[in-house]
């Protein structure tokens, strides 16, 4: 679910917003960059963005060379973390009204996924903040983050080095399947206590005539890990074939 996010490394074209894609030149969809407000705005946006992952970033090393341990080091981070991860929602807003080119459906479901990652359930089952799954993803995100803010922030201004380019389309090898496995255990961790509480469940008899449990679609949230991980995955890996190839193709011409 939030792993999908991940496939932000394979579109887009330079807008600086969507999940789906701000960063990468693409002619078939808009000729025409943003204009230079809308520039400006999205390369605010994107240094901002960085800025804040790198925070978190920081605060993980400090508190981990502060305790010596790299258990619970989640409550160090936890507000930064809310935050920025929060702040992405505007990516939505971005693709909505057009200064970012990707589709609005797309970029909404990898953003709320991620959202509903730190808030349906790490925020709201408090006894799997201290999990080493949780670090793992926050971890993830974290190197996943500032690189694509970086490269969004670069193509923007039109100098984009080749280390950012190569960082974006080569380390989601290692992080993609790392963010998915801390997700995955996570949401796991997560199982006992929300079915034992009956965290945000509805049960019949109501007024509504309408049940929900939320312990069942937690299930079935990581069961769709299985179709999508895989095809996400494969599909990345033939991007960055296509991508840095063309990039050294482009060198030899130079």
């Amino acid at each position: 679910m939030a792993a999908a996010a991940a496939i932000a490394a394979s579109k887009g074209n330079g807008g600086g917003g969507g999940r789906a894609g701000a960063g990468e030149a693409s002619s078939s969809r808009r000729k025409k960059g943003p204009g230079p407000l809308t520039t400006a705005y999205l390369v605010i946006y994107n240094v901002v963005m960085t800025a804040g992952w790198l925070v978190i970033a920081v605060g993980l090393v400090r508190a981990y060379l502060a305790k010596g341990s790299y258990h619970s080091l989640y409550y160090s981070i936890e507000k930064p973390l809310k935050f920025f991860q929060t702040g992405a929602l505007l990516e939505i807003l971005h693709c909505a009204i057009g200064i970012v080119p990707s589709s609005v459906v797309l970029t909404s479901i990898q953003v709320m996924s991620r959202v509903f990652l730190i808030w349906a359930v790490t925020h709201s089952v408090k006894e799997v903040q201290s999990e080493d799954s949780v670090l793992l993803f926050v971890i993830a995100w974290t190197i996943t983050e500032i690189i694509r803010y970086s490269f969004y922030t670069f193509s923007l201004l039109n100098h984009l080095p080749y280390l950012i380019k190569w960082a974006r389309y080569t380390l989601f090898i290692v992080l993609y399947p790392m963010g998915v496995s801390g997700e995955l255990l996570t949401i796991y961790a997560a199982l006992p206590f929300v079915r034992q509480a009956g965290l945000y469940s509805i049960s019949l008899p109501n007024k509504y005539n309408f049940s929900f449990d939320y312990y069942a679609f937690l299930i079935l949230i990581m069961i769709s890990y299985i179709p999508l991980f895989p095809q996400l995955y494969f599909h990345m890996i033939h991007q960055r074939r296509k991508i840095l190839s063309h990039t050294e193709e482009h060198k030899k011409f130079e």
